[in-house]
């Protein structure tokens, strides 16, 4: 409580405050407060909320929820993009004391010569009100006012048009003793940051053509955009790539995760750089840069749009490795650590270390999501930012946002709940989540009360299965199971995705092709499966 009424459990409100809550444009947002005072005069509660230029929007007045709750609640819909903010003021309402007193004494058959004095503060609350309300209506005040004080008059012709102006000073109230709560916070996303189907899609995997006498040919950019069609017409709305820049020929793993990787080997779209360029660039078999252009623009035309993965990590002959060494870990020996999760290995990829060099380091991420963002990638799905410190999350994703509002940005963190939580705070849109691995109905129950009382700071985003994800309900169940998570999928949150046969990362049948990130490795993924082969029932181990 800040002020002479008290006001408090004002929500939402994510962590006290320190981080905002979430909303798209033209979301009907509830603004809700506990507000109370002492005896039995009336108050009065209000949304103050302003957009992301500070301009104060229209007053809306809160209703109680519930008579003798004391809990109060309005509704709001912000229409732009951006960081909008919102208090909550109480007051002392004396119209409304003034005139639940005078029709209980009218109701008690009290006269004229009772309420001299009511009809005398009436006259001088109103007297009040006249400037606060719109000019047409100041003179339907003033001749309440001259009403009251006419003397002349039955006491019902004097109350009357005071008694009438009930919802005029509902909207225009004359106000005592304000109160404020403190100020807080809602970041506002396009409306596609609430809702929408993801489908992911491998480009090498898209040849267009037969493979010649059995050996497979790489898909690119024009190619694959000739599948686009089919995609729009079957529902979706993002066309999600992994990495598409070169990839790395040092430590290139093979087939099953083989450490010798052989000469048709394509190697992992995730161990990302050579000397064919970095994060910036675009893997040479797929095309240039003025393809990835054109395939952007065909799947707009399509009504979807491209959502590129950004997988912070770097093959040992990515450009930085050699230009900027002091963005890795070095051991002892004087060489840069490869990732590991023991007792595994991943050889192929060296994770970046973001304590030896943040300003460096930070600007040049930076200057790589711009430079898709100017040719024309609004989402990015972010490849495991559990692994990455929370606060150079939150650094990057405002610096985004500062000059590009509708960037949206979705989390591929299926690790601790705190973790994924508190991703979701630093300011990602949209989040993955454990549905993979909720498949009873108490499970799935308890999962979503558990989305239900997160919302008002992370959006999931459910995906039945992923390249290097595959339950036991899948493996088993057939392609009903498949359909029936599916659907649960696309029921149970606004946002989902899922990753069919043809987006596999193999590059012809049978051929199977491993990937890789900082934590974990996938192992085959056929055409004729488009799904790796597991343990039943095991989550990846972050």
């Amino acid at each position: 409580m800040t002020g002479r009424i008290p006001i408090e459990s004002v929500s939402p409100v994510v962590d006290c405050g320190r981080t905002p809550a979430k909303a798209v444009v033209g979301e009907w947002m509830t603004i809700s407060a506990t507000v109370y005072r002492e005896g039995h005069d009336a108050l009065g509660c209000a949304v103050v909320w302003r957009s992301p230029a500070g301009l104060k929007q229209p007053f809306t007045r809160m209703t109680e929820v519930g008579s003798g709750t004391d809990r109060w609640a309005a509704q709001i819909r912000p229409d732009l993009m951006g960081r909008w903010s919102y208090c909550v003021e109480a007051w002392s309402d004396p119209y409304r004391t003034w005139r639940h007193a005078v029709v209980a004494k009218l109701d008690a058959g009290q006269g004229v010569e009772d309420l001299a004095n009511d009809l005398a503060d009436g006259a001088e609350v109103l007297v009040r009100a006249i400037r606060l309300v719109p000019k047409d209506d100041r003179p339907r005040v003033t001749e309440a006012v001259l009403a009251l004080r006419d003397t002349g008059a039955d006491l019902a012709h004097r109350v009357a048009p005071a008694l009438a102006l009930e919802r005029l000073l509902w909207h225009h109230p004359v106000r005592d003793l304000v109160s404020r709560s403190s100020s807080q916070a809602v970041w506002v996303d396009r409306p596609r940051a609430a809702f929408g189907s993801w489908y992911e899609f491998f480009p090498r995997s898209e040849s267009g053509h037969p493979a010649a006498e059995g050996r497979p040919e790489h898909g690119s950019f024009k190619t694959a955009a000739e599948r686009l069609p089919a995609i729009a017409d079957m529902g979706f709305d993002i066309v999600y790539l992994p990495p598409i820049h070169p990839i790395g020929v040092v430590n290139r793993k093979g087939a099953n995760n083989a450490l010798v990787a052989g000469p048709d080997d394509p190697g992992v779209p995730w161990a990302i750089g050579s000397a064919e360029g970095g994060h910036d660039a675009v893997h040479p078999q797929l095309g240039s840069l003025d393809d990835f252009d054109a395939f952007v623009a065909r799947t707009r035309e399509l009504g979807m749009e491209v959502a590129l993965d950004l997988a912070l990590q770097c093959a040992p002959d990515h450009p930085w490795v050699r230009e900027h060494p002091e963005w890795f870990t070095q051991r002892a020996d004087g060489s840069i650590a490869y990732a590991e999760n023991p007792p595994k290995k991943y050889q192929d990829i060296y994770p970046l270390n973001f304590d030896r060099d943040p300003k460096g380091l930070r600007a040049e991420i930076l200057r790589v999501v711009t430079h898709w963002i100017e040719h024309g990638v609004k989402v990015f799905r972010v490849d495991n930012p559990h692994t990455k410190p929370v606060n150079f999350w939150q650094w990057l994703i405002d610096q985004v946002h500062a000059a590009h509002p509708d960037v949206l940005f979705l989390a591929e963190a299926f690790t601790r709940p705190a973790m994924m939580k508190g991703l979701a705070k630093a300011g990602f849109t949209q989040s993955y989540t454990y549905f993979t691995w909720r498949t009873s109905k108490a499970e799935l129950t308890e999962f979503g009360a558990d989305l239900v009382a997160s919302a008002d700071f992370m959006r999931p985003n459910l995906w039945p299965n992923t390249p290097d994800i595959l339950h036991a309900s899948l493996q088993h169940g057939g392609p009903a199971m498949f359909a029936i998570r599916a659907v649960l999928a696309a029921t149970m949150s606004p946002s989902w995705g899922c990753t069919p046969a043809s987006s596999c990362s193999s590059t012809s049948p049978g051929r199977p092709a491993a990937r890789s990130t900082s934590t974990r490795r996938s192992t085959s993924c056929g055409r004729e499966t488009g799904l790796p082969r597991r343990r039943p029932g095991t989550p990846w181990r972050r």
